[in-house]
């Protein structure tokens, strides 16, 4: 098991290595987090993947705080620096979650945003649920916590947001996000290997990518479409194409202060069609309501 001294360690977690000293329930640095998590919502969610989400529903845990801030987040209400909802949960609690998740069918445990939280999360793991575990974040992340958490992941469902660091940079504030995000789907295949499916059609292991299609902002999904068919062949990981951007709040950058046109989002199905990646998903244009965004009320944590 690892020490609990090792979360007073100035923290380089994630690719900002901002180095700040995070006490078990306080915070500072980027994701203004303390080491021990902080829960908003743990409970089955079936707005995943279908092969996430499967008939029974994924055991979803939705933690606070964010490395990234993106400007257009839809879950901002638990992952900007002051969280509106949120409870900070001991190890052996976040153990005792999961257990609830498992006795209440979930297909498997999915850990939202849950960089910041890695050490916990690794002494959350010690022993195996007996579920799929998912690693499900922003993309953001550094090998080496990568590493850390290798064979208590079977899962990584990370977003590749970015492919241009012009984007990354105006939205993120994250100029290096593609090549991160690169090394480290890189990183999350070479652990888990290609995507295997259990005859209900339920994800058991493997990488599922995830891309949110900005508006106005079509070459940087074709470029992220291009670095996926480039790097993987068909039967290896998984890609998704989603089209729910909402504007939860108004931006400072005017393309981003609204949904998808038909015509655009069209364009990036197509060169998704393609591009010869044959295994994944493409999200319905109509998935972008505000009404599909989980109610962050402390739901199973409290």
């Amino acid at each position: 098991m690892m020490l609990i001294s090792k979360f007073q360690e100035n923290c380089r977690l994630c690719p900002h290595r901002c180095g700040v000293k995070r006490s078990k329930q306080s915070g500072s640095g980027i994701c203004n987090m303390g080491t021990l998590p902080m829960v908003a919502r743990a409970a089955l969610h079936f707005g995943e993947e279908p092969c996430v989400s499967g008939s029974k529903g994924s055991g979803t845990v939705f933690f606070c705080g964010c490395s990234l801030h993106c400007v257009f987040c839809q879950n901002g209400q638990i992952s900007g620096m002051q969280p509106k909802n949120g409870k900070i949960v001991s190890i052996e609690e976040l153990k005792n979650i999961f257990t609830s998740l498992k006795k209440q069918g979930a297909h498997n445990i999915n850990l939202v945003t849950p960089t910041h939280f890695a050490y916990a999360i690794v002494n959350a793991l010690t022993q195996p649920i007996g579920l799929p575990v998912i690693y499900n974040c922003g993309g953001y992340e550094e090998v080496k916590t990568l590493q850390m958490l290798e064979g208590k992941i079977q899962i990584y469902l990370p977003d590749f947001k970015y492919a241009l660091s012009g984007p990354a940079k105006l939205y993120s504030n994250a100029p290096d996000y593609p090549e991160v995000a690169k090394k480290a789907i890189l990183e999350m295949y070479q652990q888990v290997g290609p995507y295997k499916l259990d005859r209900e059609g339920v994800l058991q292991s493997g990488v599922l990518i995830r891309h949110l299609v900005l508006p106005g902002n079509l070459e940087n999904t074709c470029r992220v479409i291009d670095w996926v068919s480039q790097n993987f062949a068909p039967g290896e990981v998984m890609f998704s194409l989603m089209a729910q951007y909402t504007t939860c709040s108004k931006t400072p950058f005017a393309e981003l202060n609204r949904t998808l046109s038909p015509e655009e989002y069209e364009k990036a199905c197509q060169y998704l069609f393609d591009s010869g990646i044959e295994d994944g998903f493409v999200q319905e244009l109509d998935s972008a309501r505000k009404e599909f965004i989980p109610a962050f009320d402390l739901t199973g944590v409290v």
